[in-house]
């Protein structure tokens, strides 16, 4: 199953892991609460439950206050350094006082290992319902299992505005003819031959530096840069076997270089408001536009091809 909302992918994830640990805290909760005046019978207890929850690294006892009770119980042993530690500082502690009695941190940066890790906190009372203390579990997001939902990358249009420096100075600049501009009747077509015959999936051509870069289907790891020199040169289509248009391409075959010739008019429209760089991903089929204002865009090719030059610069007035 996919989910199209990152937002929504990390909702389920945490509604897991949630269910997972919210009834085990509560009962290990119960068993520390009755026995929180004595570290060793706490560490003890610790010890014979770690290994039933699973892909938990510490567990600990603090007390009314957040301070530790108790050494980091791990499956290895335990470390003695964080005795008497004050937690409650640390973000996994804010808003557990007052609103709830277990909580599922937000992902946060570990203070000793640097990785992204979170924090089950449950708060323990006494037979009065006093609150006496926190028990607190430790996990490291790497060791999680995996979602089932896989995330999928929005394809909607999306505008990020850039660097307000650059913004501000835009309309005191001027676009210079770069070589790339000087010979675009060469290289839209060598770019356009790599995409459909040459397994080039994602191409990017960079105007203002005069340079591409691509990436292709039999080797997705790495991306190629090519100068003015082989961008402008046919031979460079000999140096990639020659590849059938993958069946996966959302973008039909002859739409390519209608997208490069897109392309070719943001560049020229304006002196001050240009194209920089421009790229197309035919598996995706997302296109890709930096501006000179620093904006950059991305949409789906169809919605792309659809846009006139008149809506590109009514957008960028924005940007």
């Amino acid at each position: 199953m996919t989910v199209s909302s990152l937002k929504e992918s990390i909702r389920i994830q945490r509604e897991k892991l949630t269910g997972m640990l919210s009834e085990a805290m509560h009962d290990l909760g119960i068993q520390c609460a009755e026995i929180i005046d004595s570290r060793e019978k706490l560490e003890s207890l610790l010890h014979l439950t770690l290994p039933t929850l699973l892909y938990c690294k510490h567990l600990y006892v603090l007390d009314a206050d957040g301070v530790q009770l108790t050494n980091n119980i791990m499956n290895n042993g335990e470390d003695a350094s964080h005795f008497g530690r004050d937690r409650m500082n640390r973000p996994y502690m804010e808003g557990i006082i007052g609103t709830t009695d277990f909580k599922l941190s937000e992902a946060y940066i570990s203070r000793n290992k640097k990785r992204p890790s979170f924090t089950a906190v449950q708060v323990l009372r006494n037979s009065d319902g006093e609150r006496i203390g926190f028990l607190g579990a430790d996990f490291d997001l790497r060791e999680l299992p995996d979602i089932e939902q896989r995330y999928v990358e929005p394809d909607n249009w999306r505008q990020v505005k850039g660097d307000p420096a650059i913004r501000n100075v835009v309309f005191h600049q001027q676009r210079a003819d770069s070589q790339m501009d000087l010979h675009l009747d060469e290289v839209l077509p060598i770019m356009n031959e790599l995409i459909t015959e040459h397994g080039v999936f994602h191409g990017k051509l960079h105007f203002s530096s005069s340079r591409a870069t691509i990436w292709l289907l039999d080797d997705p790891y790495n991306y190629r840069i090519l100068n003015f020199d082989e961008i402008i040169d046919p031979d460079i289509c000999l140096a990639y076997p020659r590849h059938p248009y993958d069946e996966r391409a959302i973008v039909p075959a002859e739409q390519v270089i209608n997208i490069f010739e897109i392309f070719r008019s943001l560049r020229f429209a304006d002196d001050n408001v240009y194209l920089r760089a421009g790229s197309v991903n035919i598996i995706n089929g997302m296109v890709g536009l930096n501006f000179s204002c620093d904006g950059s865009h991305y949409m789906r090719y169809d919605e792309f091809l659809e846009k006139n030059i008149d809506f590109w610069f009514g957008s960028l007035g924005s940007a």
